[in-house]
C-alpha cells in the first residue's frame, strides 16, 4: 500500500494535470495540515482515493467546523467570547478529520505483518502547532499531553481487538528534537516521542518544517516498546510511503 502525504506547500507536482498518472499507485492520501482545503479537494478528485487530514497553524477558516469551544475574538474590535459550534463535516472536500481521533477504516483493508490477518488501517491524529502566540490551534506542551492521554481508551482498544495500538500516528507540529527547530513556532513537542515509544506506530508523519535544503534530514527512525522502529517522516511538499516496505518510495510515482 502507497500513501501519498502532503503538507505545508502546494506542490506542481502534484497540482497537476498529470498527477493522476504520476500518482497513479497510491491508495491513501495524508494531509499533514497548512493546506488549502481545495488543493486537498482537487487531490482527492483527481485520485479518487480515501484521504485523512489535520489541521495545522494557518489555513483555519473551516476549523470552527470542527471542533466545537469558546474563543477569544482578538482584533481592533474585540467582542464577547462566544460559542463555536462544530457541524458534521465528514467528508467534507473528500477528506475524513482526523484531528485528536483514533480512526478505523473498514475500508482501508490491510494485512497485518505480525499476524497475517486482514485488519482496517488504524491512524491515529492530533492537529496544530506549539503555542507561541495564542492563536488558534496553538497548544501547550500540557494540553497536548492532555490530549494525547483522552486518545488512550481508544488505542487500548486498537490493541485489544487487532494487536496493535495503531498504524499512523498523523500530526502538524514534529516531536522535540526530530526535525524541529528552536525558535518558539517550530519547537516540537516532546508528549510525541513519549506517545510512540509506547503505542508503536509504523510511521509519524508530520508537517510544519519547511524543507529549503537537499540535504535536511526527513525521515528519522526512532526505536520503540515494540522492538520496531517508528518511521518520523516529514510529509513537506510531498513524499509518496510504501507501508509495506516501510521506506519511502520515490518523489514521484511514474
Amino acid at each position: 500500500m502507497k500513501i501519498l502525504c502532503v503538507s505545508d506547500q502546494i506542490d506542481p507536482l502534484v497540482y497537476s494535470n498529470l498527477a493522476k498518472e504520476r500518482f497513479a499507485s497510491v491508495d491513501v492520501i495524508l494531509s499533514a495540515g497548512d493546506l488549502p482545503s481545495d488543493y486537498i479537494d482537487f487531490i482527492v478528485s483527481t485520485l479518487n482515493k480515501p484521504a485523512f487530514f489535520i489541521f495545522g497553524n494557518h489555513n483555519l477558516s473551516e476549523f470552527r467546523y470542527y471542533h466545537k469551544k469558546k474563543q477569544k475574538h482578538k482584533g481592533a474590535h474585540p467582542v464577547k467570547e462566544q460559542e463555536i459550534s462544530v457541524f458534521d463535516m465528514r467528508g467534507s472536500f473528500g477528506a475524513e478529520y482526523a484531528g485528536f481521533k483514533n480512526l478505523r477504516d473498514r475500508h482501508i483493508l490491510i494485512t497485518d505483518p505480525f499476524t497475517g490477518k486482514k485488519r482496517p488501517l488504524l491512524i491515529s491524529g492530533v492537529s496544530g502547532s506549539r503555542r507561541y502566540n495564542r492563536g488558534l490551534n496553538q497548544y501547550t506542551e500540557k494540553q497536548m499531553k492532555f490530549a494525547l492521554l483522552k486518545m488512550v481508551p481508544g488505542l487500548i482498544w486498537n490493541k485489544i481487538r487487532w494487536g496493535t495500538y495503531l498504524d499512523i500516528f498523523l500530526t502538524h507540529a514534529s516531536p522535540r528534537h526530530i526535525h524541529d527547530k528552536e525558535d518558539p513556532c517550530h519547537q516540537g513537542f516532546e508528549c510525541f516521542n513519549t506517545f510512540i515509544k509506547k503505542f508503536s506506530p509504523r510511521f509519524l508523519i508530520h508537517g510544519h518544517i519547511h524543507l529549503y535544503d537537499a540535504n535536511e534530514e526527513r525521515i528519522t527512525e526512532v526505536k520503540n516498546s515494540s522492538g520496531k522502529n517508528t518511521l518520523v517522516v516529514n510529509a513537506y511538499s510531498h513524499i509518496v510511503l510504501d507501508f509495506e516496505e516501510t521506506k519511502p518510495a520515490g518523489e514521484t510515482d511514474e
